[in-house]
């Protein structure tokens, strides 16, 4: 008598679950970690109220965010530094950018978010800083009022 053995029809197959749970994790992730509107900005910086102050139409392609806080000190690259830092800060930079010959000095912007209690002086002593590095686009930031801030009706 010939004994058959039973083979078996099912075939092994690897639970997909723990790998789609992984996926939507880090795509959650990722949306909560990047804001692209509000990359380098700071939250101790508060914007001067202005009824001009509009968002920009689009991304600047090539920004340098210079950020100064109300002590009149500069936030640049993750390190709170002085004016007569951010002179050699920027002029690294402009360096930087020459050697790699991909982009132009003027294709670059340099936002500025001064805090509404900075002096005047001490933002355009910043722009002026800037200017010496070769720098040549600007763009300041202010915060976007519902009333007029103009003075005149």
């Amino acid at each position: 008598m010939k004994i058959k053995k039973k083979r078996s029809s099912q075939q092994a197959s690897g639970d997909m679950t723990p790998m789609i749970d992984m996926t939507f994790q880090l795509i959650a992730f990722f949306m909560v970690l990047i804001n692209f509107s509000e990359v380098e900005q700071d939250q101790n910086i508060n914007l001067p109220l202005s009824e001009l102050a509009k968002p920009p139409e689009t991304s600047y392609e090539k920004p340098i965010t210079l950020q100064m806080t109300k002590k009149e000190t500069v936030l640049f690259g993750g390190d709170e530094i002085s004016i007569e830092q951010t002179a050699t800060a920027l002029l690294r930079e402009a360096q930087i950018i020459q050697a790699d010959g991909k982009t132009k000095l003027k294709d670059v912007t340099v936002v500025i978010r001064a805090d509404k209690d900075a002096r005047t002086g001490k933002v355009q002593e910043l722009i002026e800083v800037a200017q010496d590095a070769q720098f040549e686009t600007f763009a300041l930031r202010g915060q976007q009022a519902d009333e007029s801030t103009l003075g005149g009706k």
